[in-house]
């Protein structure tokens, strides 16, 4: 039986769901229902049965959240970090050759296609940001679609649609089967498409829009990238070649990474290969890229408004209204999206949320900090919130997990006051280490060695008072860090 490996692509930045979605915190890793997106993604995987271990793929900034999620939704995965982004084409092919090692393989072992290989690797790539349900029904296709797979050909999942859509790209078949299962051919992928187009394809009954799923096997889409785009295989081997393991993250090399092309699944290998396959499915799928997106797939109420958290809506309609802090009261608006955050407020018309990352650009042109982070950011050892920022002071809430502890670090521009609210700290300064308890402090001078850790069992809250000429999150010299994070 094919070896099934999940492969989670997590490089997407979601700015066009700004202010929720950040930099430093994009959409797959929002906390929205209960759980992130890249956690629903990963449920998804559990239906399938026996499974390899997940093969995420991220950047830097975010390879934290996603080691995080995986042990909270119970999975032991590999995170591979790409040392830029270049698109979907080189994250698979990294992806690929993790999964051809693990099984002890080596690419030119593939058969042609039309042969099954029960023992090849088959990947399941999936985005980490998209909404699918039900996932049985899904679980059902990848079933489906696995012998396809397993015989040699690269399966791209197409979502049946509902409206002629012109915010997707669309995929058109053909009759022919493809390995005996319901996969057929495809004829030729349609990008994104006008509103008249958009109706004569699903006039013809024979399309699906692009959902960004495959399924194949990691030797077969080898050797088609090698074939239609040899400098992106190339440029991925090297790279693979010169990797280093950094405790739980895989580092490609960096030069050879950034010096590959940037091209997508679609465009590097499905709109070449021979081997494509579409498996045409009926069930509720979104890419989550925009607000009205979100709009879509909420519920409303007898005035068609979709509300999320602390809102009131009086005299509105059609509008999509999402507090996450506090209370957001809307009168007498029709068509209007309302997105609240701690630090940020977006009010826009539906029609024109797509334009959000004109915002954002301007955002980081401004070098203002709501395009990075939240007022909340995570750090792999808890987190911290800003509470006030004046002139020459800032005050934060620090959260730090049972067991975890900060970087061995000090400070050139600014001394720091700590108080300890919950739980139990054990404070290093300049070599001498004590425990405080709750409602005691200890101060931090200038340019002192110092670092925080909780020994407790419950987490450990404290209050920071920084004071200085600088107060900027770059100001840290790491001496030592659990976290192998080199200095800011």
């Amino acid at each position: 039986m094919s070896m099934l490996s999940p492969v989670i692509l997590c490089g997407g930045s979601g700015t066009r769901l700004w202010p929720m979605s950040r930099a430093l915190y994009p959409k797959q890793f929002m906390n929205l229902s209960g759980r992130t997106l890249f956690g629903d993604t990963l449920e998804r995987c559990r239906p399938l049965g026996s499974i390899m271990n997940p093969i995420a793929v991220c950047n830097e900034q975010h390879r934290f959240y996603a080691a995080a999620t995986l042990q909270e939704e119970g999975f032991q995965g590999d995170i591979l970090l790409e040392p830029t982004g270049r698109n979907t084409a080189p994250a698979v092919a990294l992806a690929a050759w993790l999964a051809l090692e693990r099984a002890g393989r080596r690419l030119g072992e593939e058969t042609p296609a039309g042969t099954t290989d029960d023992n090849a690797p088959v990947l399941l790539v999936l985005p980490s940001d998209h909404l699918v349900r039900p996932v049985e029904s899904f679980a059902q296709a990848v079933q489906d679609a696995l012998p396809a797979a397993a015989a040699g050909y690269l399966v791209t999942f197409g979502i049946t649609p509902t409206e002629p859509a012109t915010g997707f790209g669309y995929i058109v078949r053909s009759g022919e089967e493809r390995g005996g299962t319901p996969c057929r051919a495809i004829s030729r992928f349609q990008e994104k498409p006008d509103a008249a187009t958009a109706q004569a394809l699903i006039d013809a009954g024979n399309c699906s829009w692009n959902s960004g799923m495959f399924l194949f096997r990691a030797d077969i889409y080898l050797h088609e990238l090698r074939r239609h785009a040899p400098a992106i295989f190339t440029a991925v081997r090297l790279a693979w070649t010169g990797r280093q393991q950094d405790h739980d993250f895989l580092r490609p090399d960096s030069a050879h990474f950034s010096a590959c092309p940037a091209d997508s699944v679609d465009y590097a290998v499905m709109e070449h290969t021979e081997r494509g396959a579409v498996l045409p499915l009926s069930l509720e799928w979104n890419d989550l890229g925009s607000w009205e997106a979100f709009y879509q797939m909420m519920p409303k109420d007898a005035d068609s408004n979709a509300c999320v958290g602390d809102v009131i809506v009086k005299q509105s309609r059609n509008c999509y209204a999402h507090s996450t802090h506090r209370l957001v009261a809307a009168l007498g608006l029709e068509n209007i999206a309302i997105v609240e955050t701690a630090d940020a407020v977006l009010v826009a018309r539906r029609d024109q949320v797509q334009q959000v990352k004109s915002i954002v650009e301007e955002l980081k042109a401004r070098s203002r900090p709501e395009f990075e982070l939240h007022p909340l950011v995570h750090r792999p050892w808890g987190s911290y919130e800003g509470l006030a920022l004046g002139n020459r002071f800032q005050v934060k809430r620090i959260t730090v997990r049972p067991g975890a502890q900060l970087s061995l670090q000090r400070h050139h521009h600014r001394a720091e006051h700590w108080v300890v609210v919950e739980g139990t700290a054990e404070v290093t300064v300049d070599g001498e280490t004590r425990l405080l308890t709750e409602n005691e402090s200890v101060y931090i001078p200038l340019g002192a060695v110092h670092r925080l850790k909780n020994p407790g069992i419950l987490p450990l809250v404290i209050v920071e008072i920084q004071s200085g000429a600088y107060l900027g999150e770059d100001d840290i010299v790491r001496l030592e860090d659990t976290y192998g994070r080199t200095d800011s």
